[in-house]
């Protein structure tokens, strides 16, 4: 199909000043690029005067890893122009899974990832050949999670890896690499991550050396540890010699705000001087979405996830809660104290019991349904959900977030999470056009030019998806149109929960996916290989 879209207002993802224009596209493919472009026979043409062109968003940072198996619509995705999606994210892949320890590990991710369904694969060889040729609504790639390969191999013990086990977890790590995969995530903030040494992760991570791709890291701490956290990472990617991107750059707790941020920034700059290619990410809220076992001291935490939920079960399990989160520790960060449980809400919630907590922070729920104190709520959600409670943390400060948007190699996510919710974070459905709106046109943070680069060909080039996040002769014909007065988010904290709406047309490999805020039902996508 030959299409012309004459007079659009071309953003062309670079960043630089957008310019009056014509795009011609020729099948899968943009052919041209400039004013006054002639129609060629049979063409389409679109005429676009007062809108908007740019390429489709990327989001390197959603958790959709199990939705392409599952018949996905990716409406959710589609509506709010994001035409390429990266999971994998924070340690938490689907792959590799390995018995005995692969359904406790399908218990734990749920909160992330949503359910997994029967027959799933369990390695990342085959999750390739199941979705390499699959019909995908949108452009998708998937990272191995650092997480997903310890408990893999070693379930949730916190010993230390044998030199036979850390064999295994570089070779894994270098499996998929070679098959593709765009980089590797770790999630360190989590069990039972958390016990890897800087010795493990430098072995297992070797290959991202090799390849060149970038490691993309959870940090540890992201609230009084900060600063020692991206240092950490920092010294294991100089380590092993690849890329960094650290993943929901952000400062959480009250009492770090307008200082933590910028001596983390500070030491990010210093590596970037030393020459470490290391980059960041964020997303445009000023609440993140977590897991709530998070809440759980690691040295609750000894014999499991699902062990320490089942102690909470009992009233000295719930008492050892109590004072556990009562108190400050240097190598965790512990929310109940830093944010307090009137500012962590309960987002989702699997037992019919269990739904009338969300939406409400575990305080209020534990005053209007008579729990004793929060702890005790958050307790009895962890032992119930099995410790698959999703929460929403009201951490950040807007200034901080402003801050790290003006950072020239941040680059937007979503950060969406995929756990069955009617409360669901609002960036599942609306963080790209959110940050246009509001970050680039209502308040300024950002030029609009600019925004657009971090949504487009900054991630792109991050991930090396040379042909994708530009309009450029040659490019995939990834585009967007809308009107940027009428593109907007509809979803918020306050519990409304809709698509995203005002995109005029979106088109992927040059299929229109989306024309007048209606999904086509084409499914275009494809599996995306790294191309370096």
């Amino acid at each position: 199909m030959v299409v012309l879209i004459r007079g659009a207002q071309i953003y062309d993802g670079g960043g630089g000043a957008p310019f009056l224009g014509d795009v011609l596209v020729q099948g899968e493919t943009i052919e041209a690029v400039g004013p006054g472009l002639p129609a060629p026979p049979g063409a389409a043409v679109l005429e676009a005067a007062g809108k908007m062109l740019c390429p489709g968003f990327i989001d390197i940072h959603r958790h959709a890893d199990v939705q392409p198996l599952l018949g996905w619509s990716a409406e959710a995705e589609l509506r709010q122009g994001i035409t390429t999606s990266v999971s994998g994210n924070c340690g938490i892949s689907l792959t590799p899974c390995a018995a005995p320890f692969c359904a406790e590990q399908r218990a734990f991710s749920a909160a992330v990832l949503g359910p997994v369904p029967a027959g799933a694969p369990e390695t990342y060889r085959e999750y390739v050949r199941r979705l390499e040729n699959a019909a995908l609504p949108l452009n998708f790639a998937a990272m191995i999670g650092t997480g997903a390969v310890r408990i893999s191999l070693k379930g949730f013990s916190r010993t230390p890896f044998t030199a036979a086990e850390l064999e295994q977890a570089e070779a894994c790590v270098e499996e998929a690499l070679s098959l593709g995969a765009p980089g590797v995530s770790c999630g360190i903030m989590y069990m039972p991550e958390c016990f890897n040494s800087f010795s493990e992760y430098a072995a297992m991570l070797r290959p991202l050396g090799k390849y060149g791709r970038p490691l993309t890291a959870h940090i540890r701490g992201e609230g009084d540890g900060l600063v020692e956290s991206v240092e950490e990472v920092i010294r294991i990617a100089e380590s092993v010699g690849c890329p960094l991107e650290i993943s929901h750059f952000k400062s959480c707790g009250m009492q770090n705000w307008g200082r933590e941020i910028y001596r983390a920034i500070d030491r990010i700059e210093a590596a970037r001087a030393r020459g470490l290619d290391v980059t960041c990410d964020f997303y445009p809220y000023c609440g993140g979405s977590t897991m709530l076992t998070t809440m759980l001291p690691p040295a609750l935490c000894a014999d499991g996830v699902d062990a320490a939920c089942a102690r909470l079960g009992t009233a000295a399990g719930v008492e050892e809660f109590r004072r556990a989160v009562q108190k400050t520790y240097a190598d965790w960060d512990n929310y109940a104290v830093s944010l307090g449980w009137d500012r962590i809400l309960v987002g989702t919630a699997a037992q019919p019991e269990n739904r009338r907590f969300l939406g409400l922070s575990v305080a209020e729920g534990a005053r209007r349904y008579g729990f004793p104190d929060a702890e005790a709520l958050a307790a009895h959600l962890m032992h119930t959900e099995g410790g698959g409670c999703g929460i929403i943390n009201l951490s950040m400060a807007q200034a901080d977030v402003d801050a790290v948007a003006r950072l020239p190699y941040s680059m937007l996510i979503s950060d969406a999470l995929y756990a069955a919710t009617d409360t669901p974070h609002p960036r599942l459905l609306g963080a790209f056009p959110r940050f246009l709106r509001e970050y680039a046109f209502a308040r300024g943070v950002v030029p609009p030019e600019e925004a657009v680069r971090k949504m487009t060909a900054l991630p792109a080039e991050r991930f090396g998806f040379s042909d994708r996040g530009r309009i450029a002769p040659g490019c995939r014909a990834d585009l967007l149109l809308f009107d940027p007065r009428a593109f907007t988010d509809n979803a918020d904290f306050s519990g409304r929960s809709d698509f995203s709406s005002g995109l005029s047309l979106s088109l992927i490999g040059g299929e229109a996916v989306v024309r007048g805020d209606k999904l086509t039902g084409k499914r275009p996508g494809q599996w995306l290989r790294a191309q370096r």
